[in-house]
């Protein structure tokens, strides 16, 4: 769908609508998880209401499935959704509440405060990053 100078991909079914601006600098995977959010926030996808499978969802909104299958992932990690196998994929019992929490946000948050900590004990930032990446890494030991 083209509205002035930027395109959008777009997808309604039932009260689930979302629209993906492929020139907003948020990847499509992230507007799809946000959006799928604010549908269970406001209501209007309610716990075991089914969702669109994967392919279904990626053909309509011009998308590459393992971005769709991205998000799907990370809303399940959050139980934010579920995957019932072959029964399809469906919003999770407790999503209202699990919708409210970026565990992304959270992460970033919580390594901020360690950096911080690290920098005012004298540390580089190259010595943070290859700690980083140790630990990352399982090299710790």
């Amino acid at each position: 769908m083209y509205h002035g100078t930027t395109w959008y991909n777009w997808y309604k079914v039932d009260a689930l609508e979302v629209i993906i601006d492929i020139n907003d600098p948020e990847p499509p995977f992230a507007q799809l998880m946000t959006q799928i959010k604010q549908a269970v926030q406001t209501g209007a996808v309610k716990p075991g209401d089914p969702l669109p499978s994967i392919r279904q969802l990626a053909n309509d909104l011009d998308l590459n499935n393992k971005t769709v299958a991205k998000a799907y992932r990370l809303l399940e990690r959050d139980s934010v959704i579920e995957s019932r196998g072959y029964r399809g994929t469906f919003v999770h019992a407790d999503a209202a509440k699990n919708s409210e929490v970026d565990l992304g946000e959270w992460v970033t948050e919580e390594l901020a405060k360690l950096v911080s900590r690290f920098r005012n004990a004298g540390m580089t930032d190259p010595e943070i990053r290859n700690a980083f990446a140790n630990v990352m890494n399982d090299r710790t030991r």
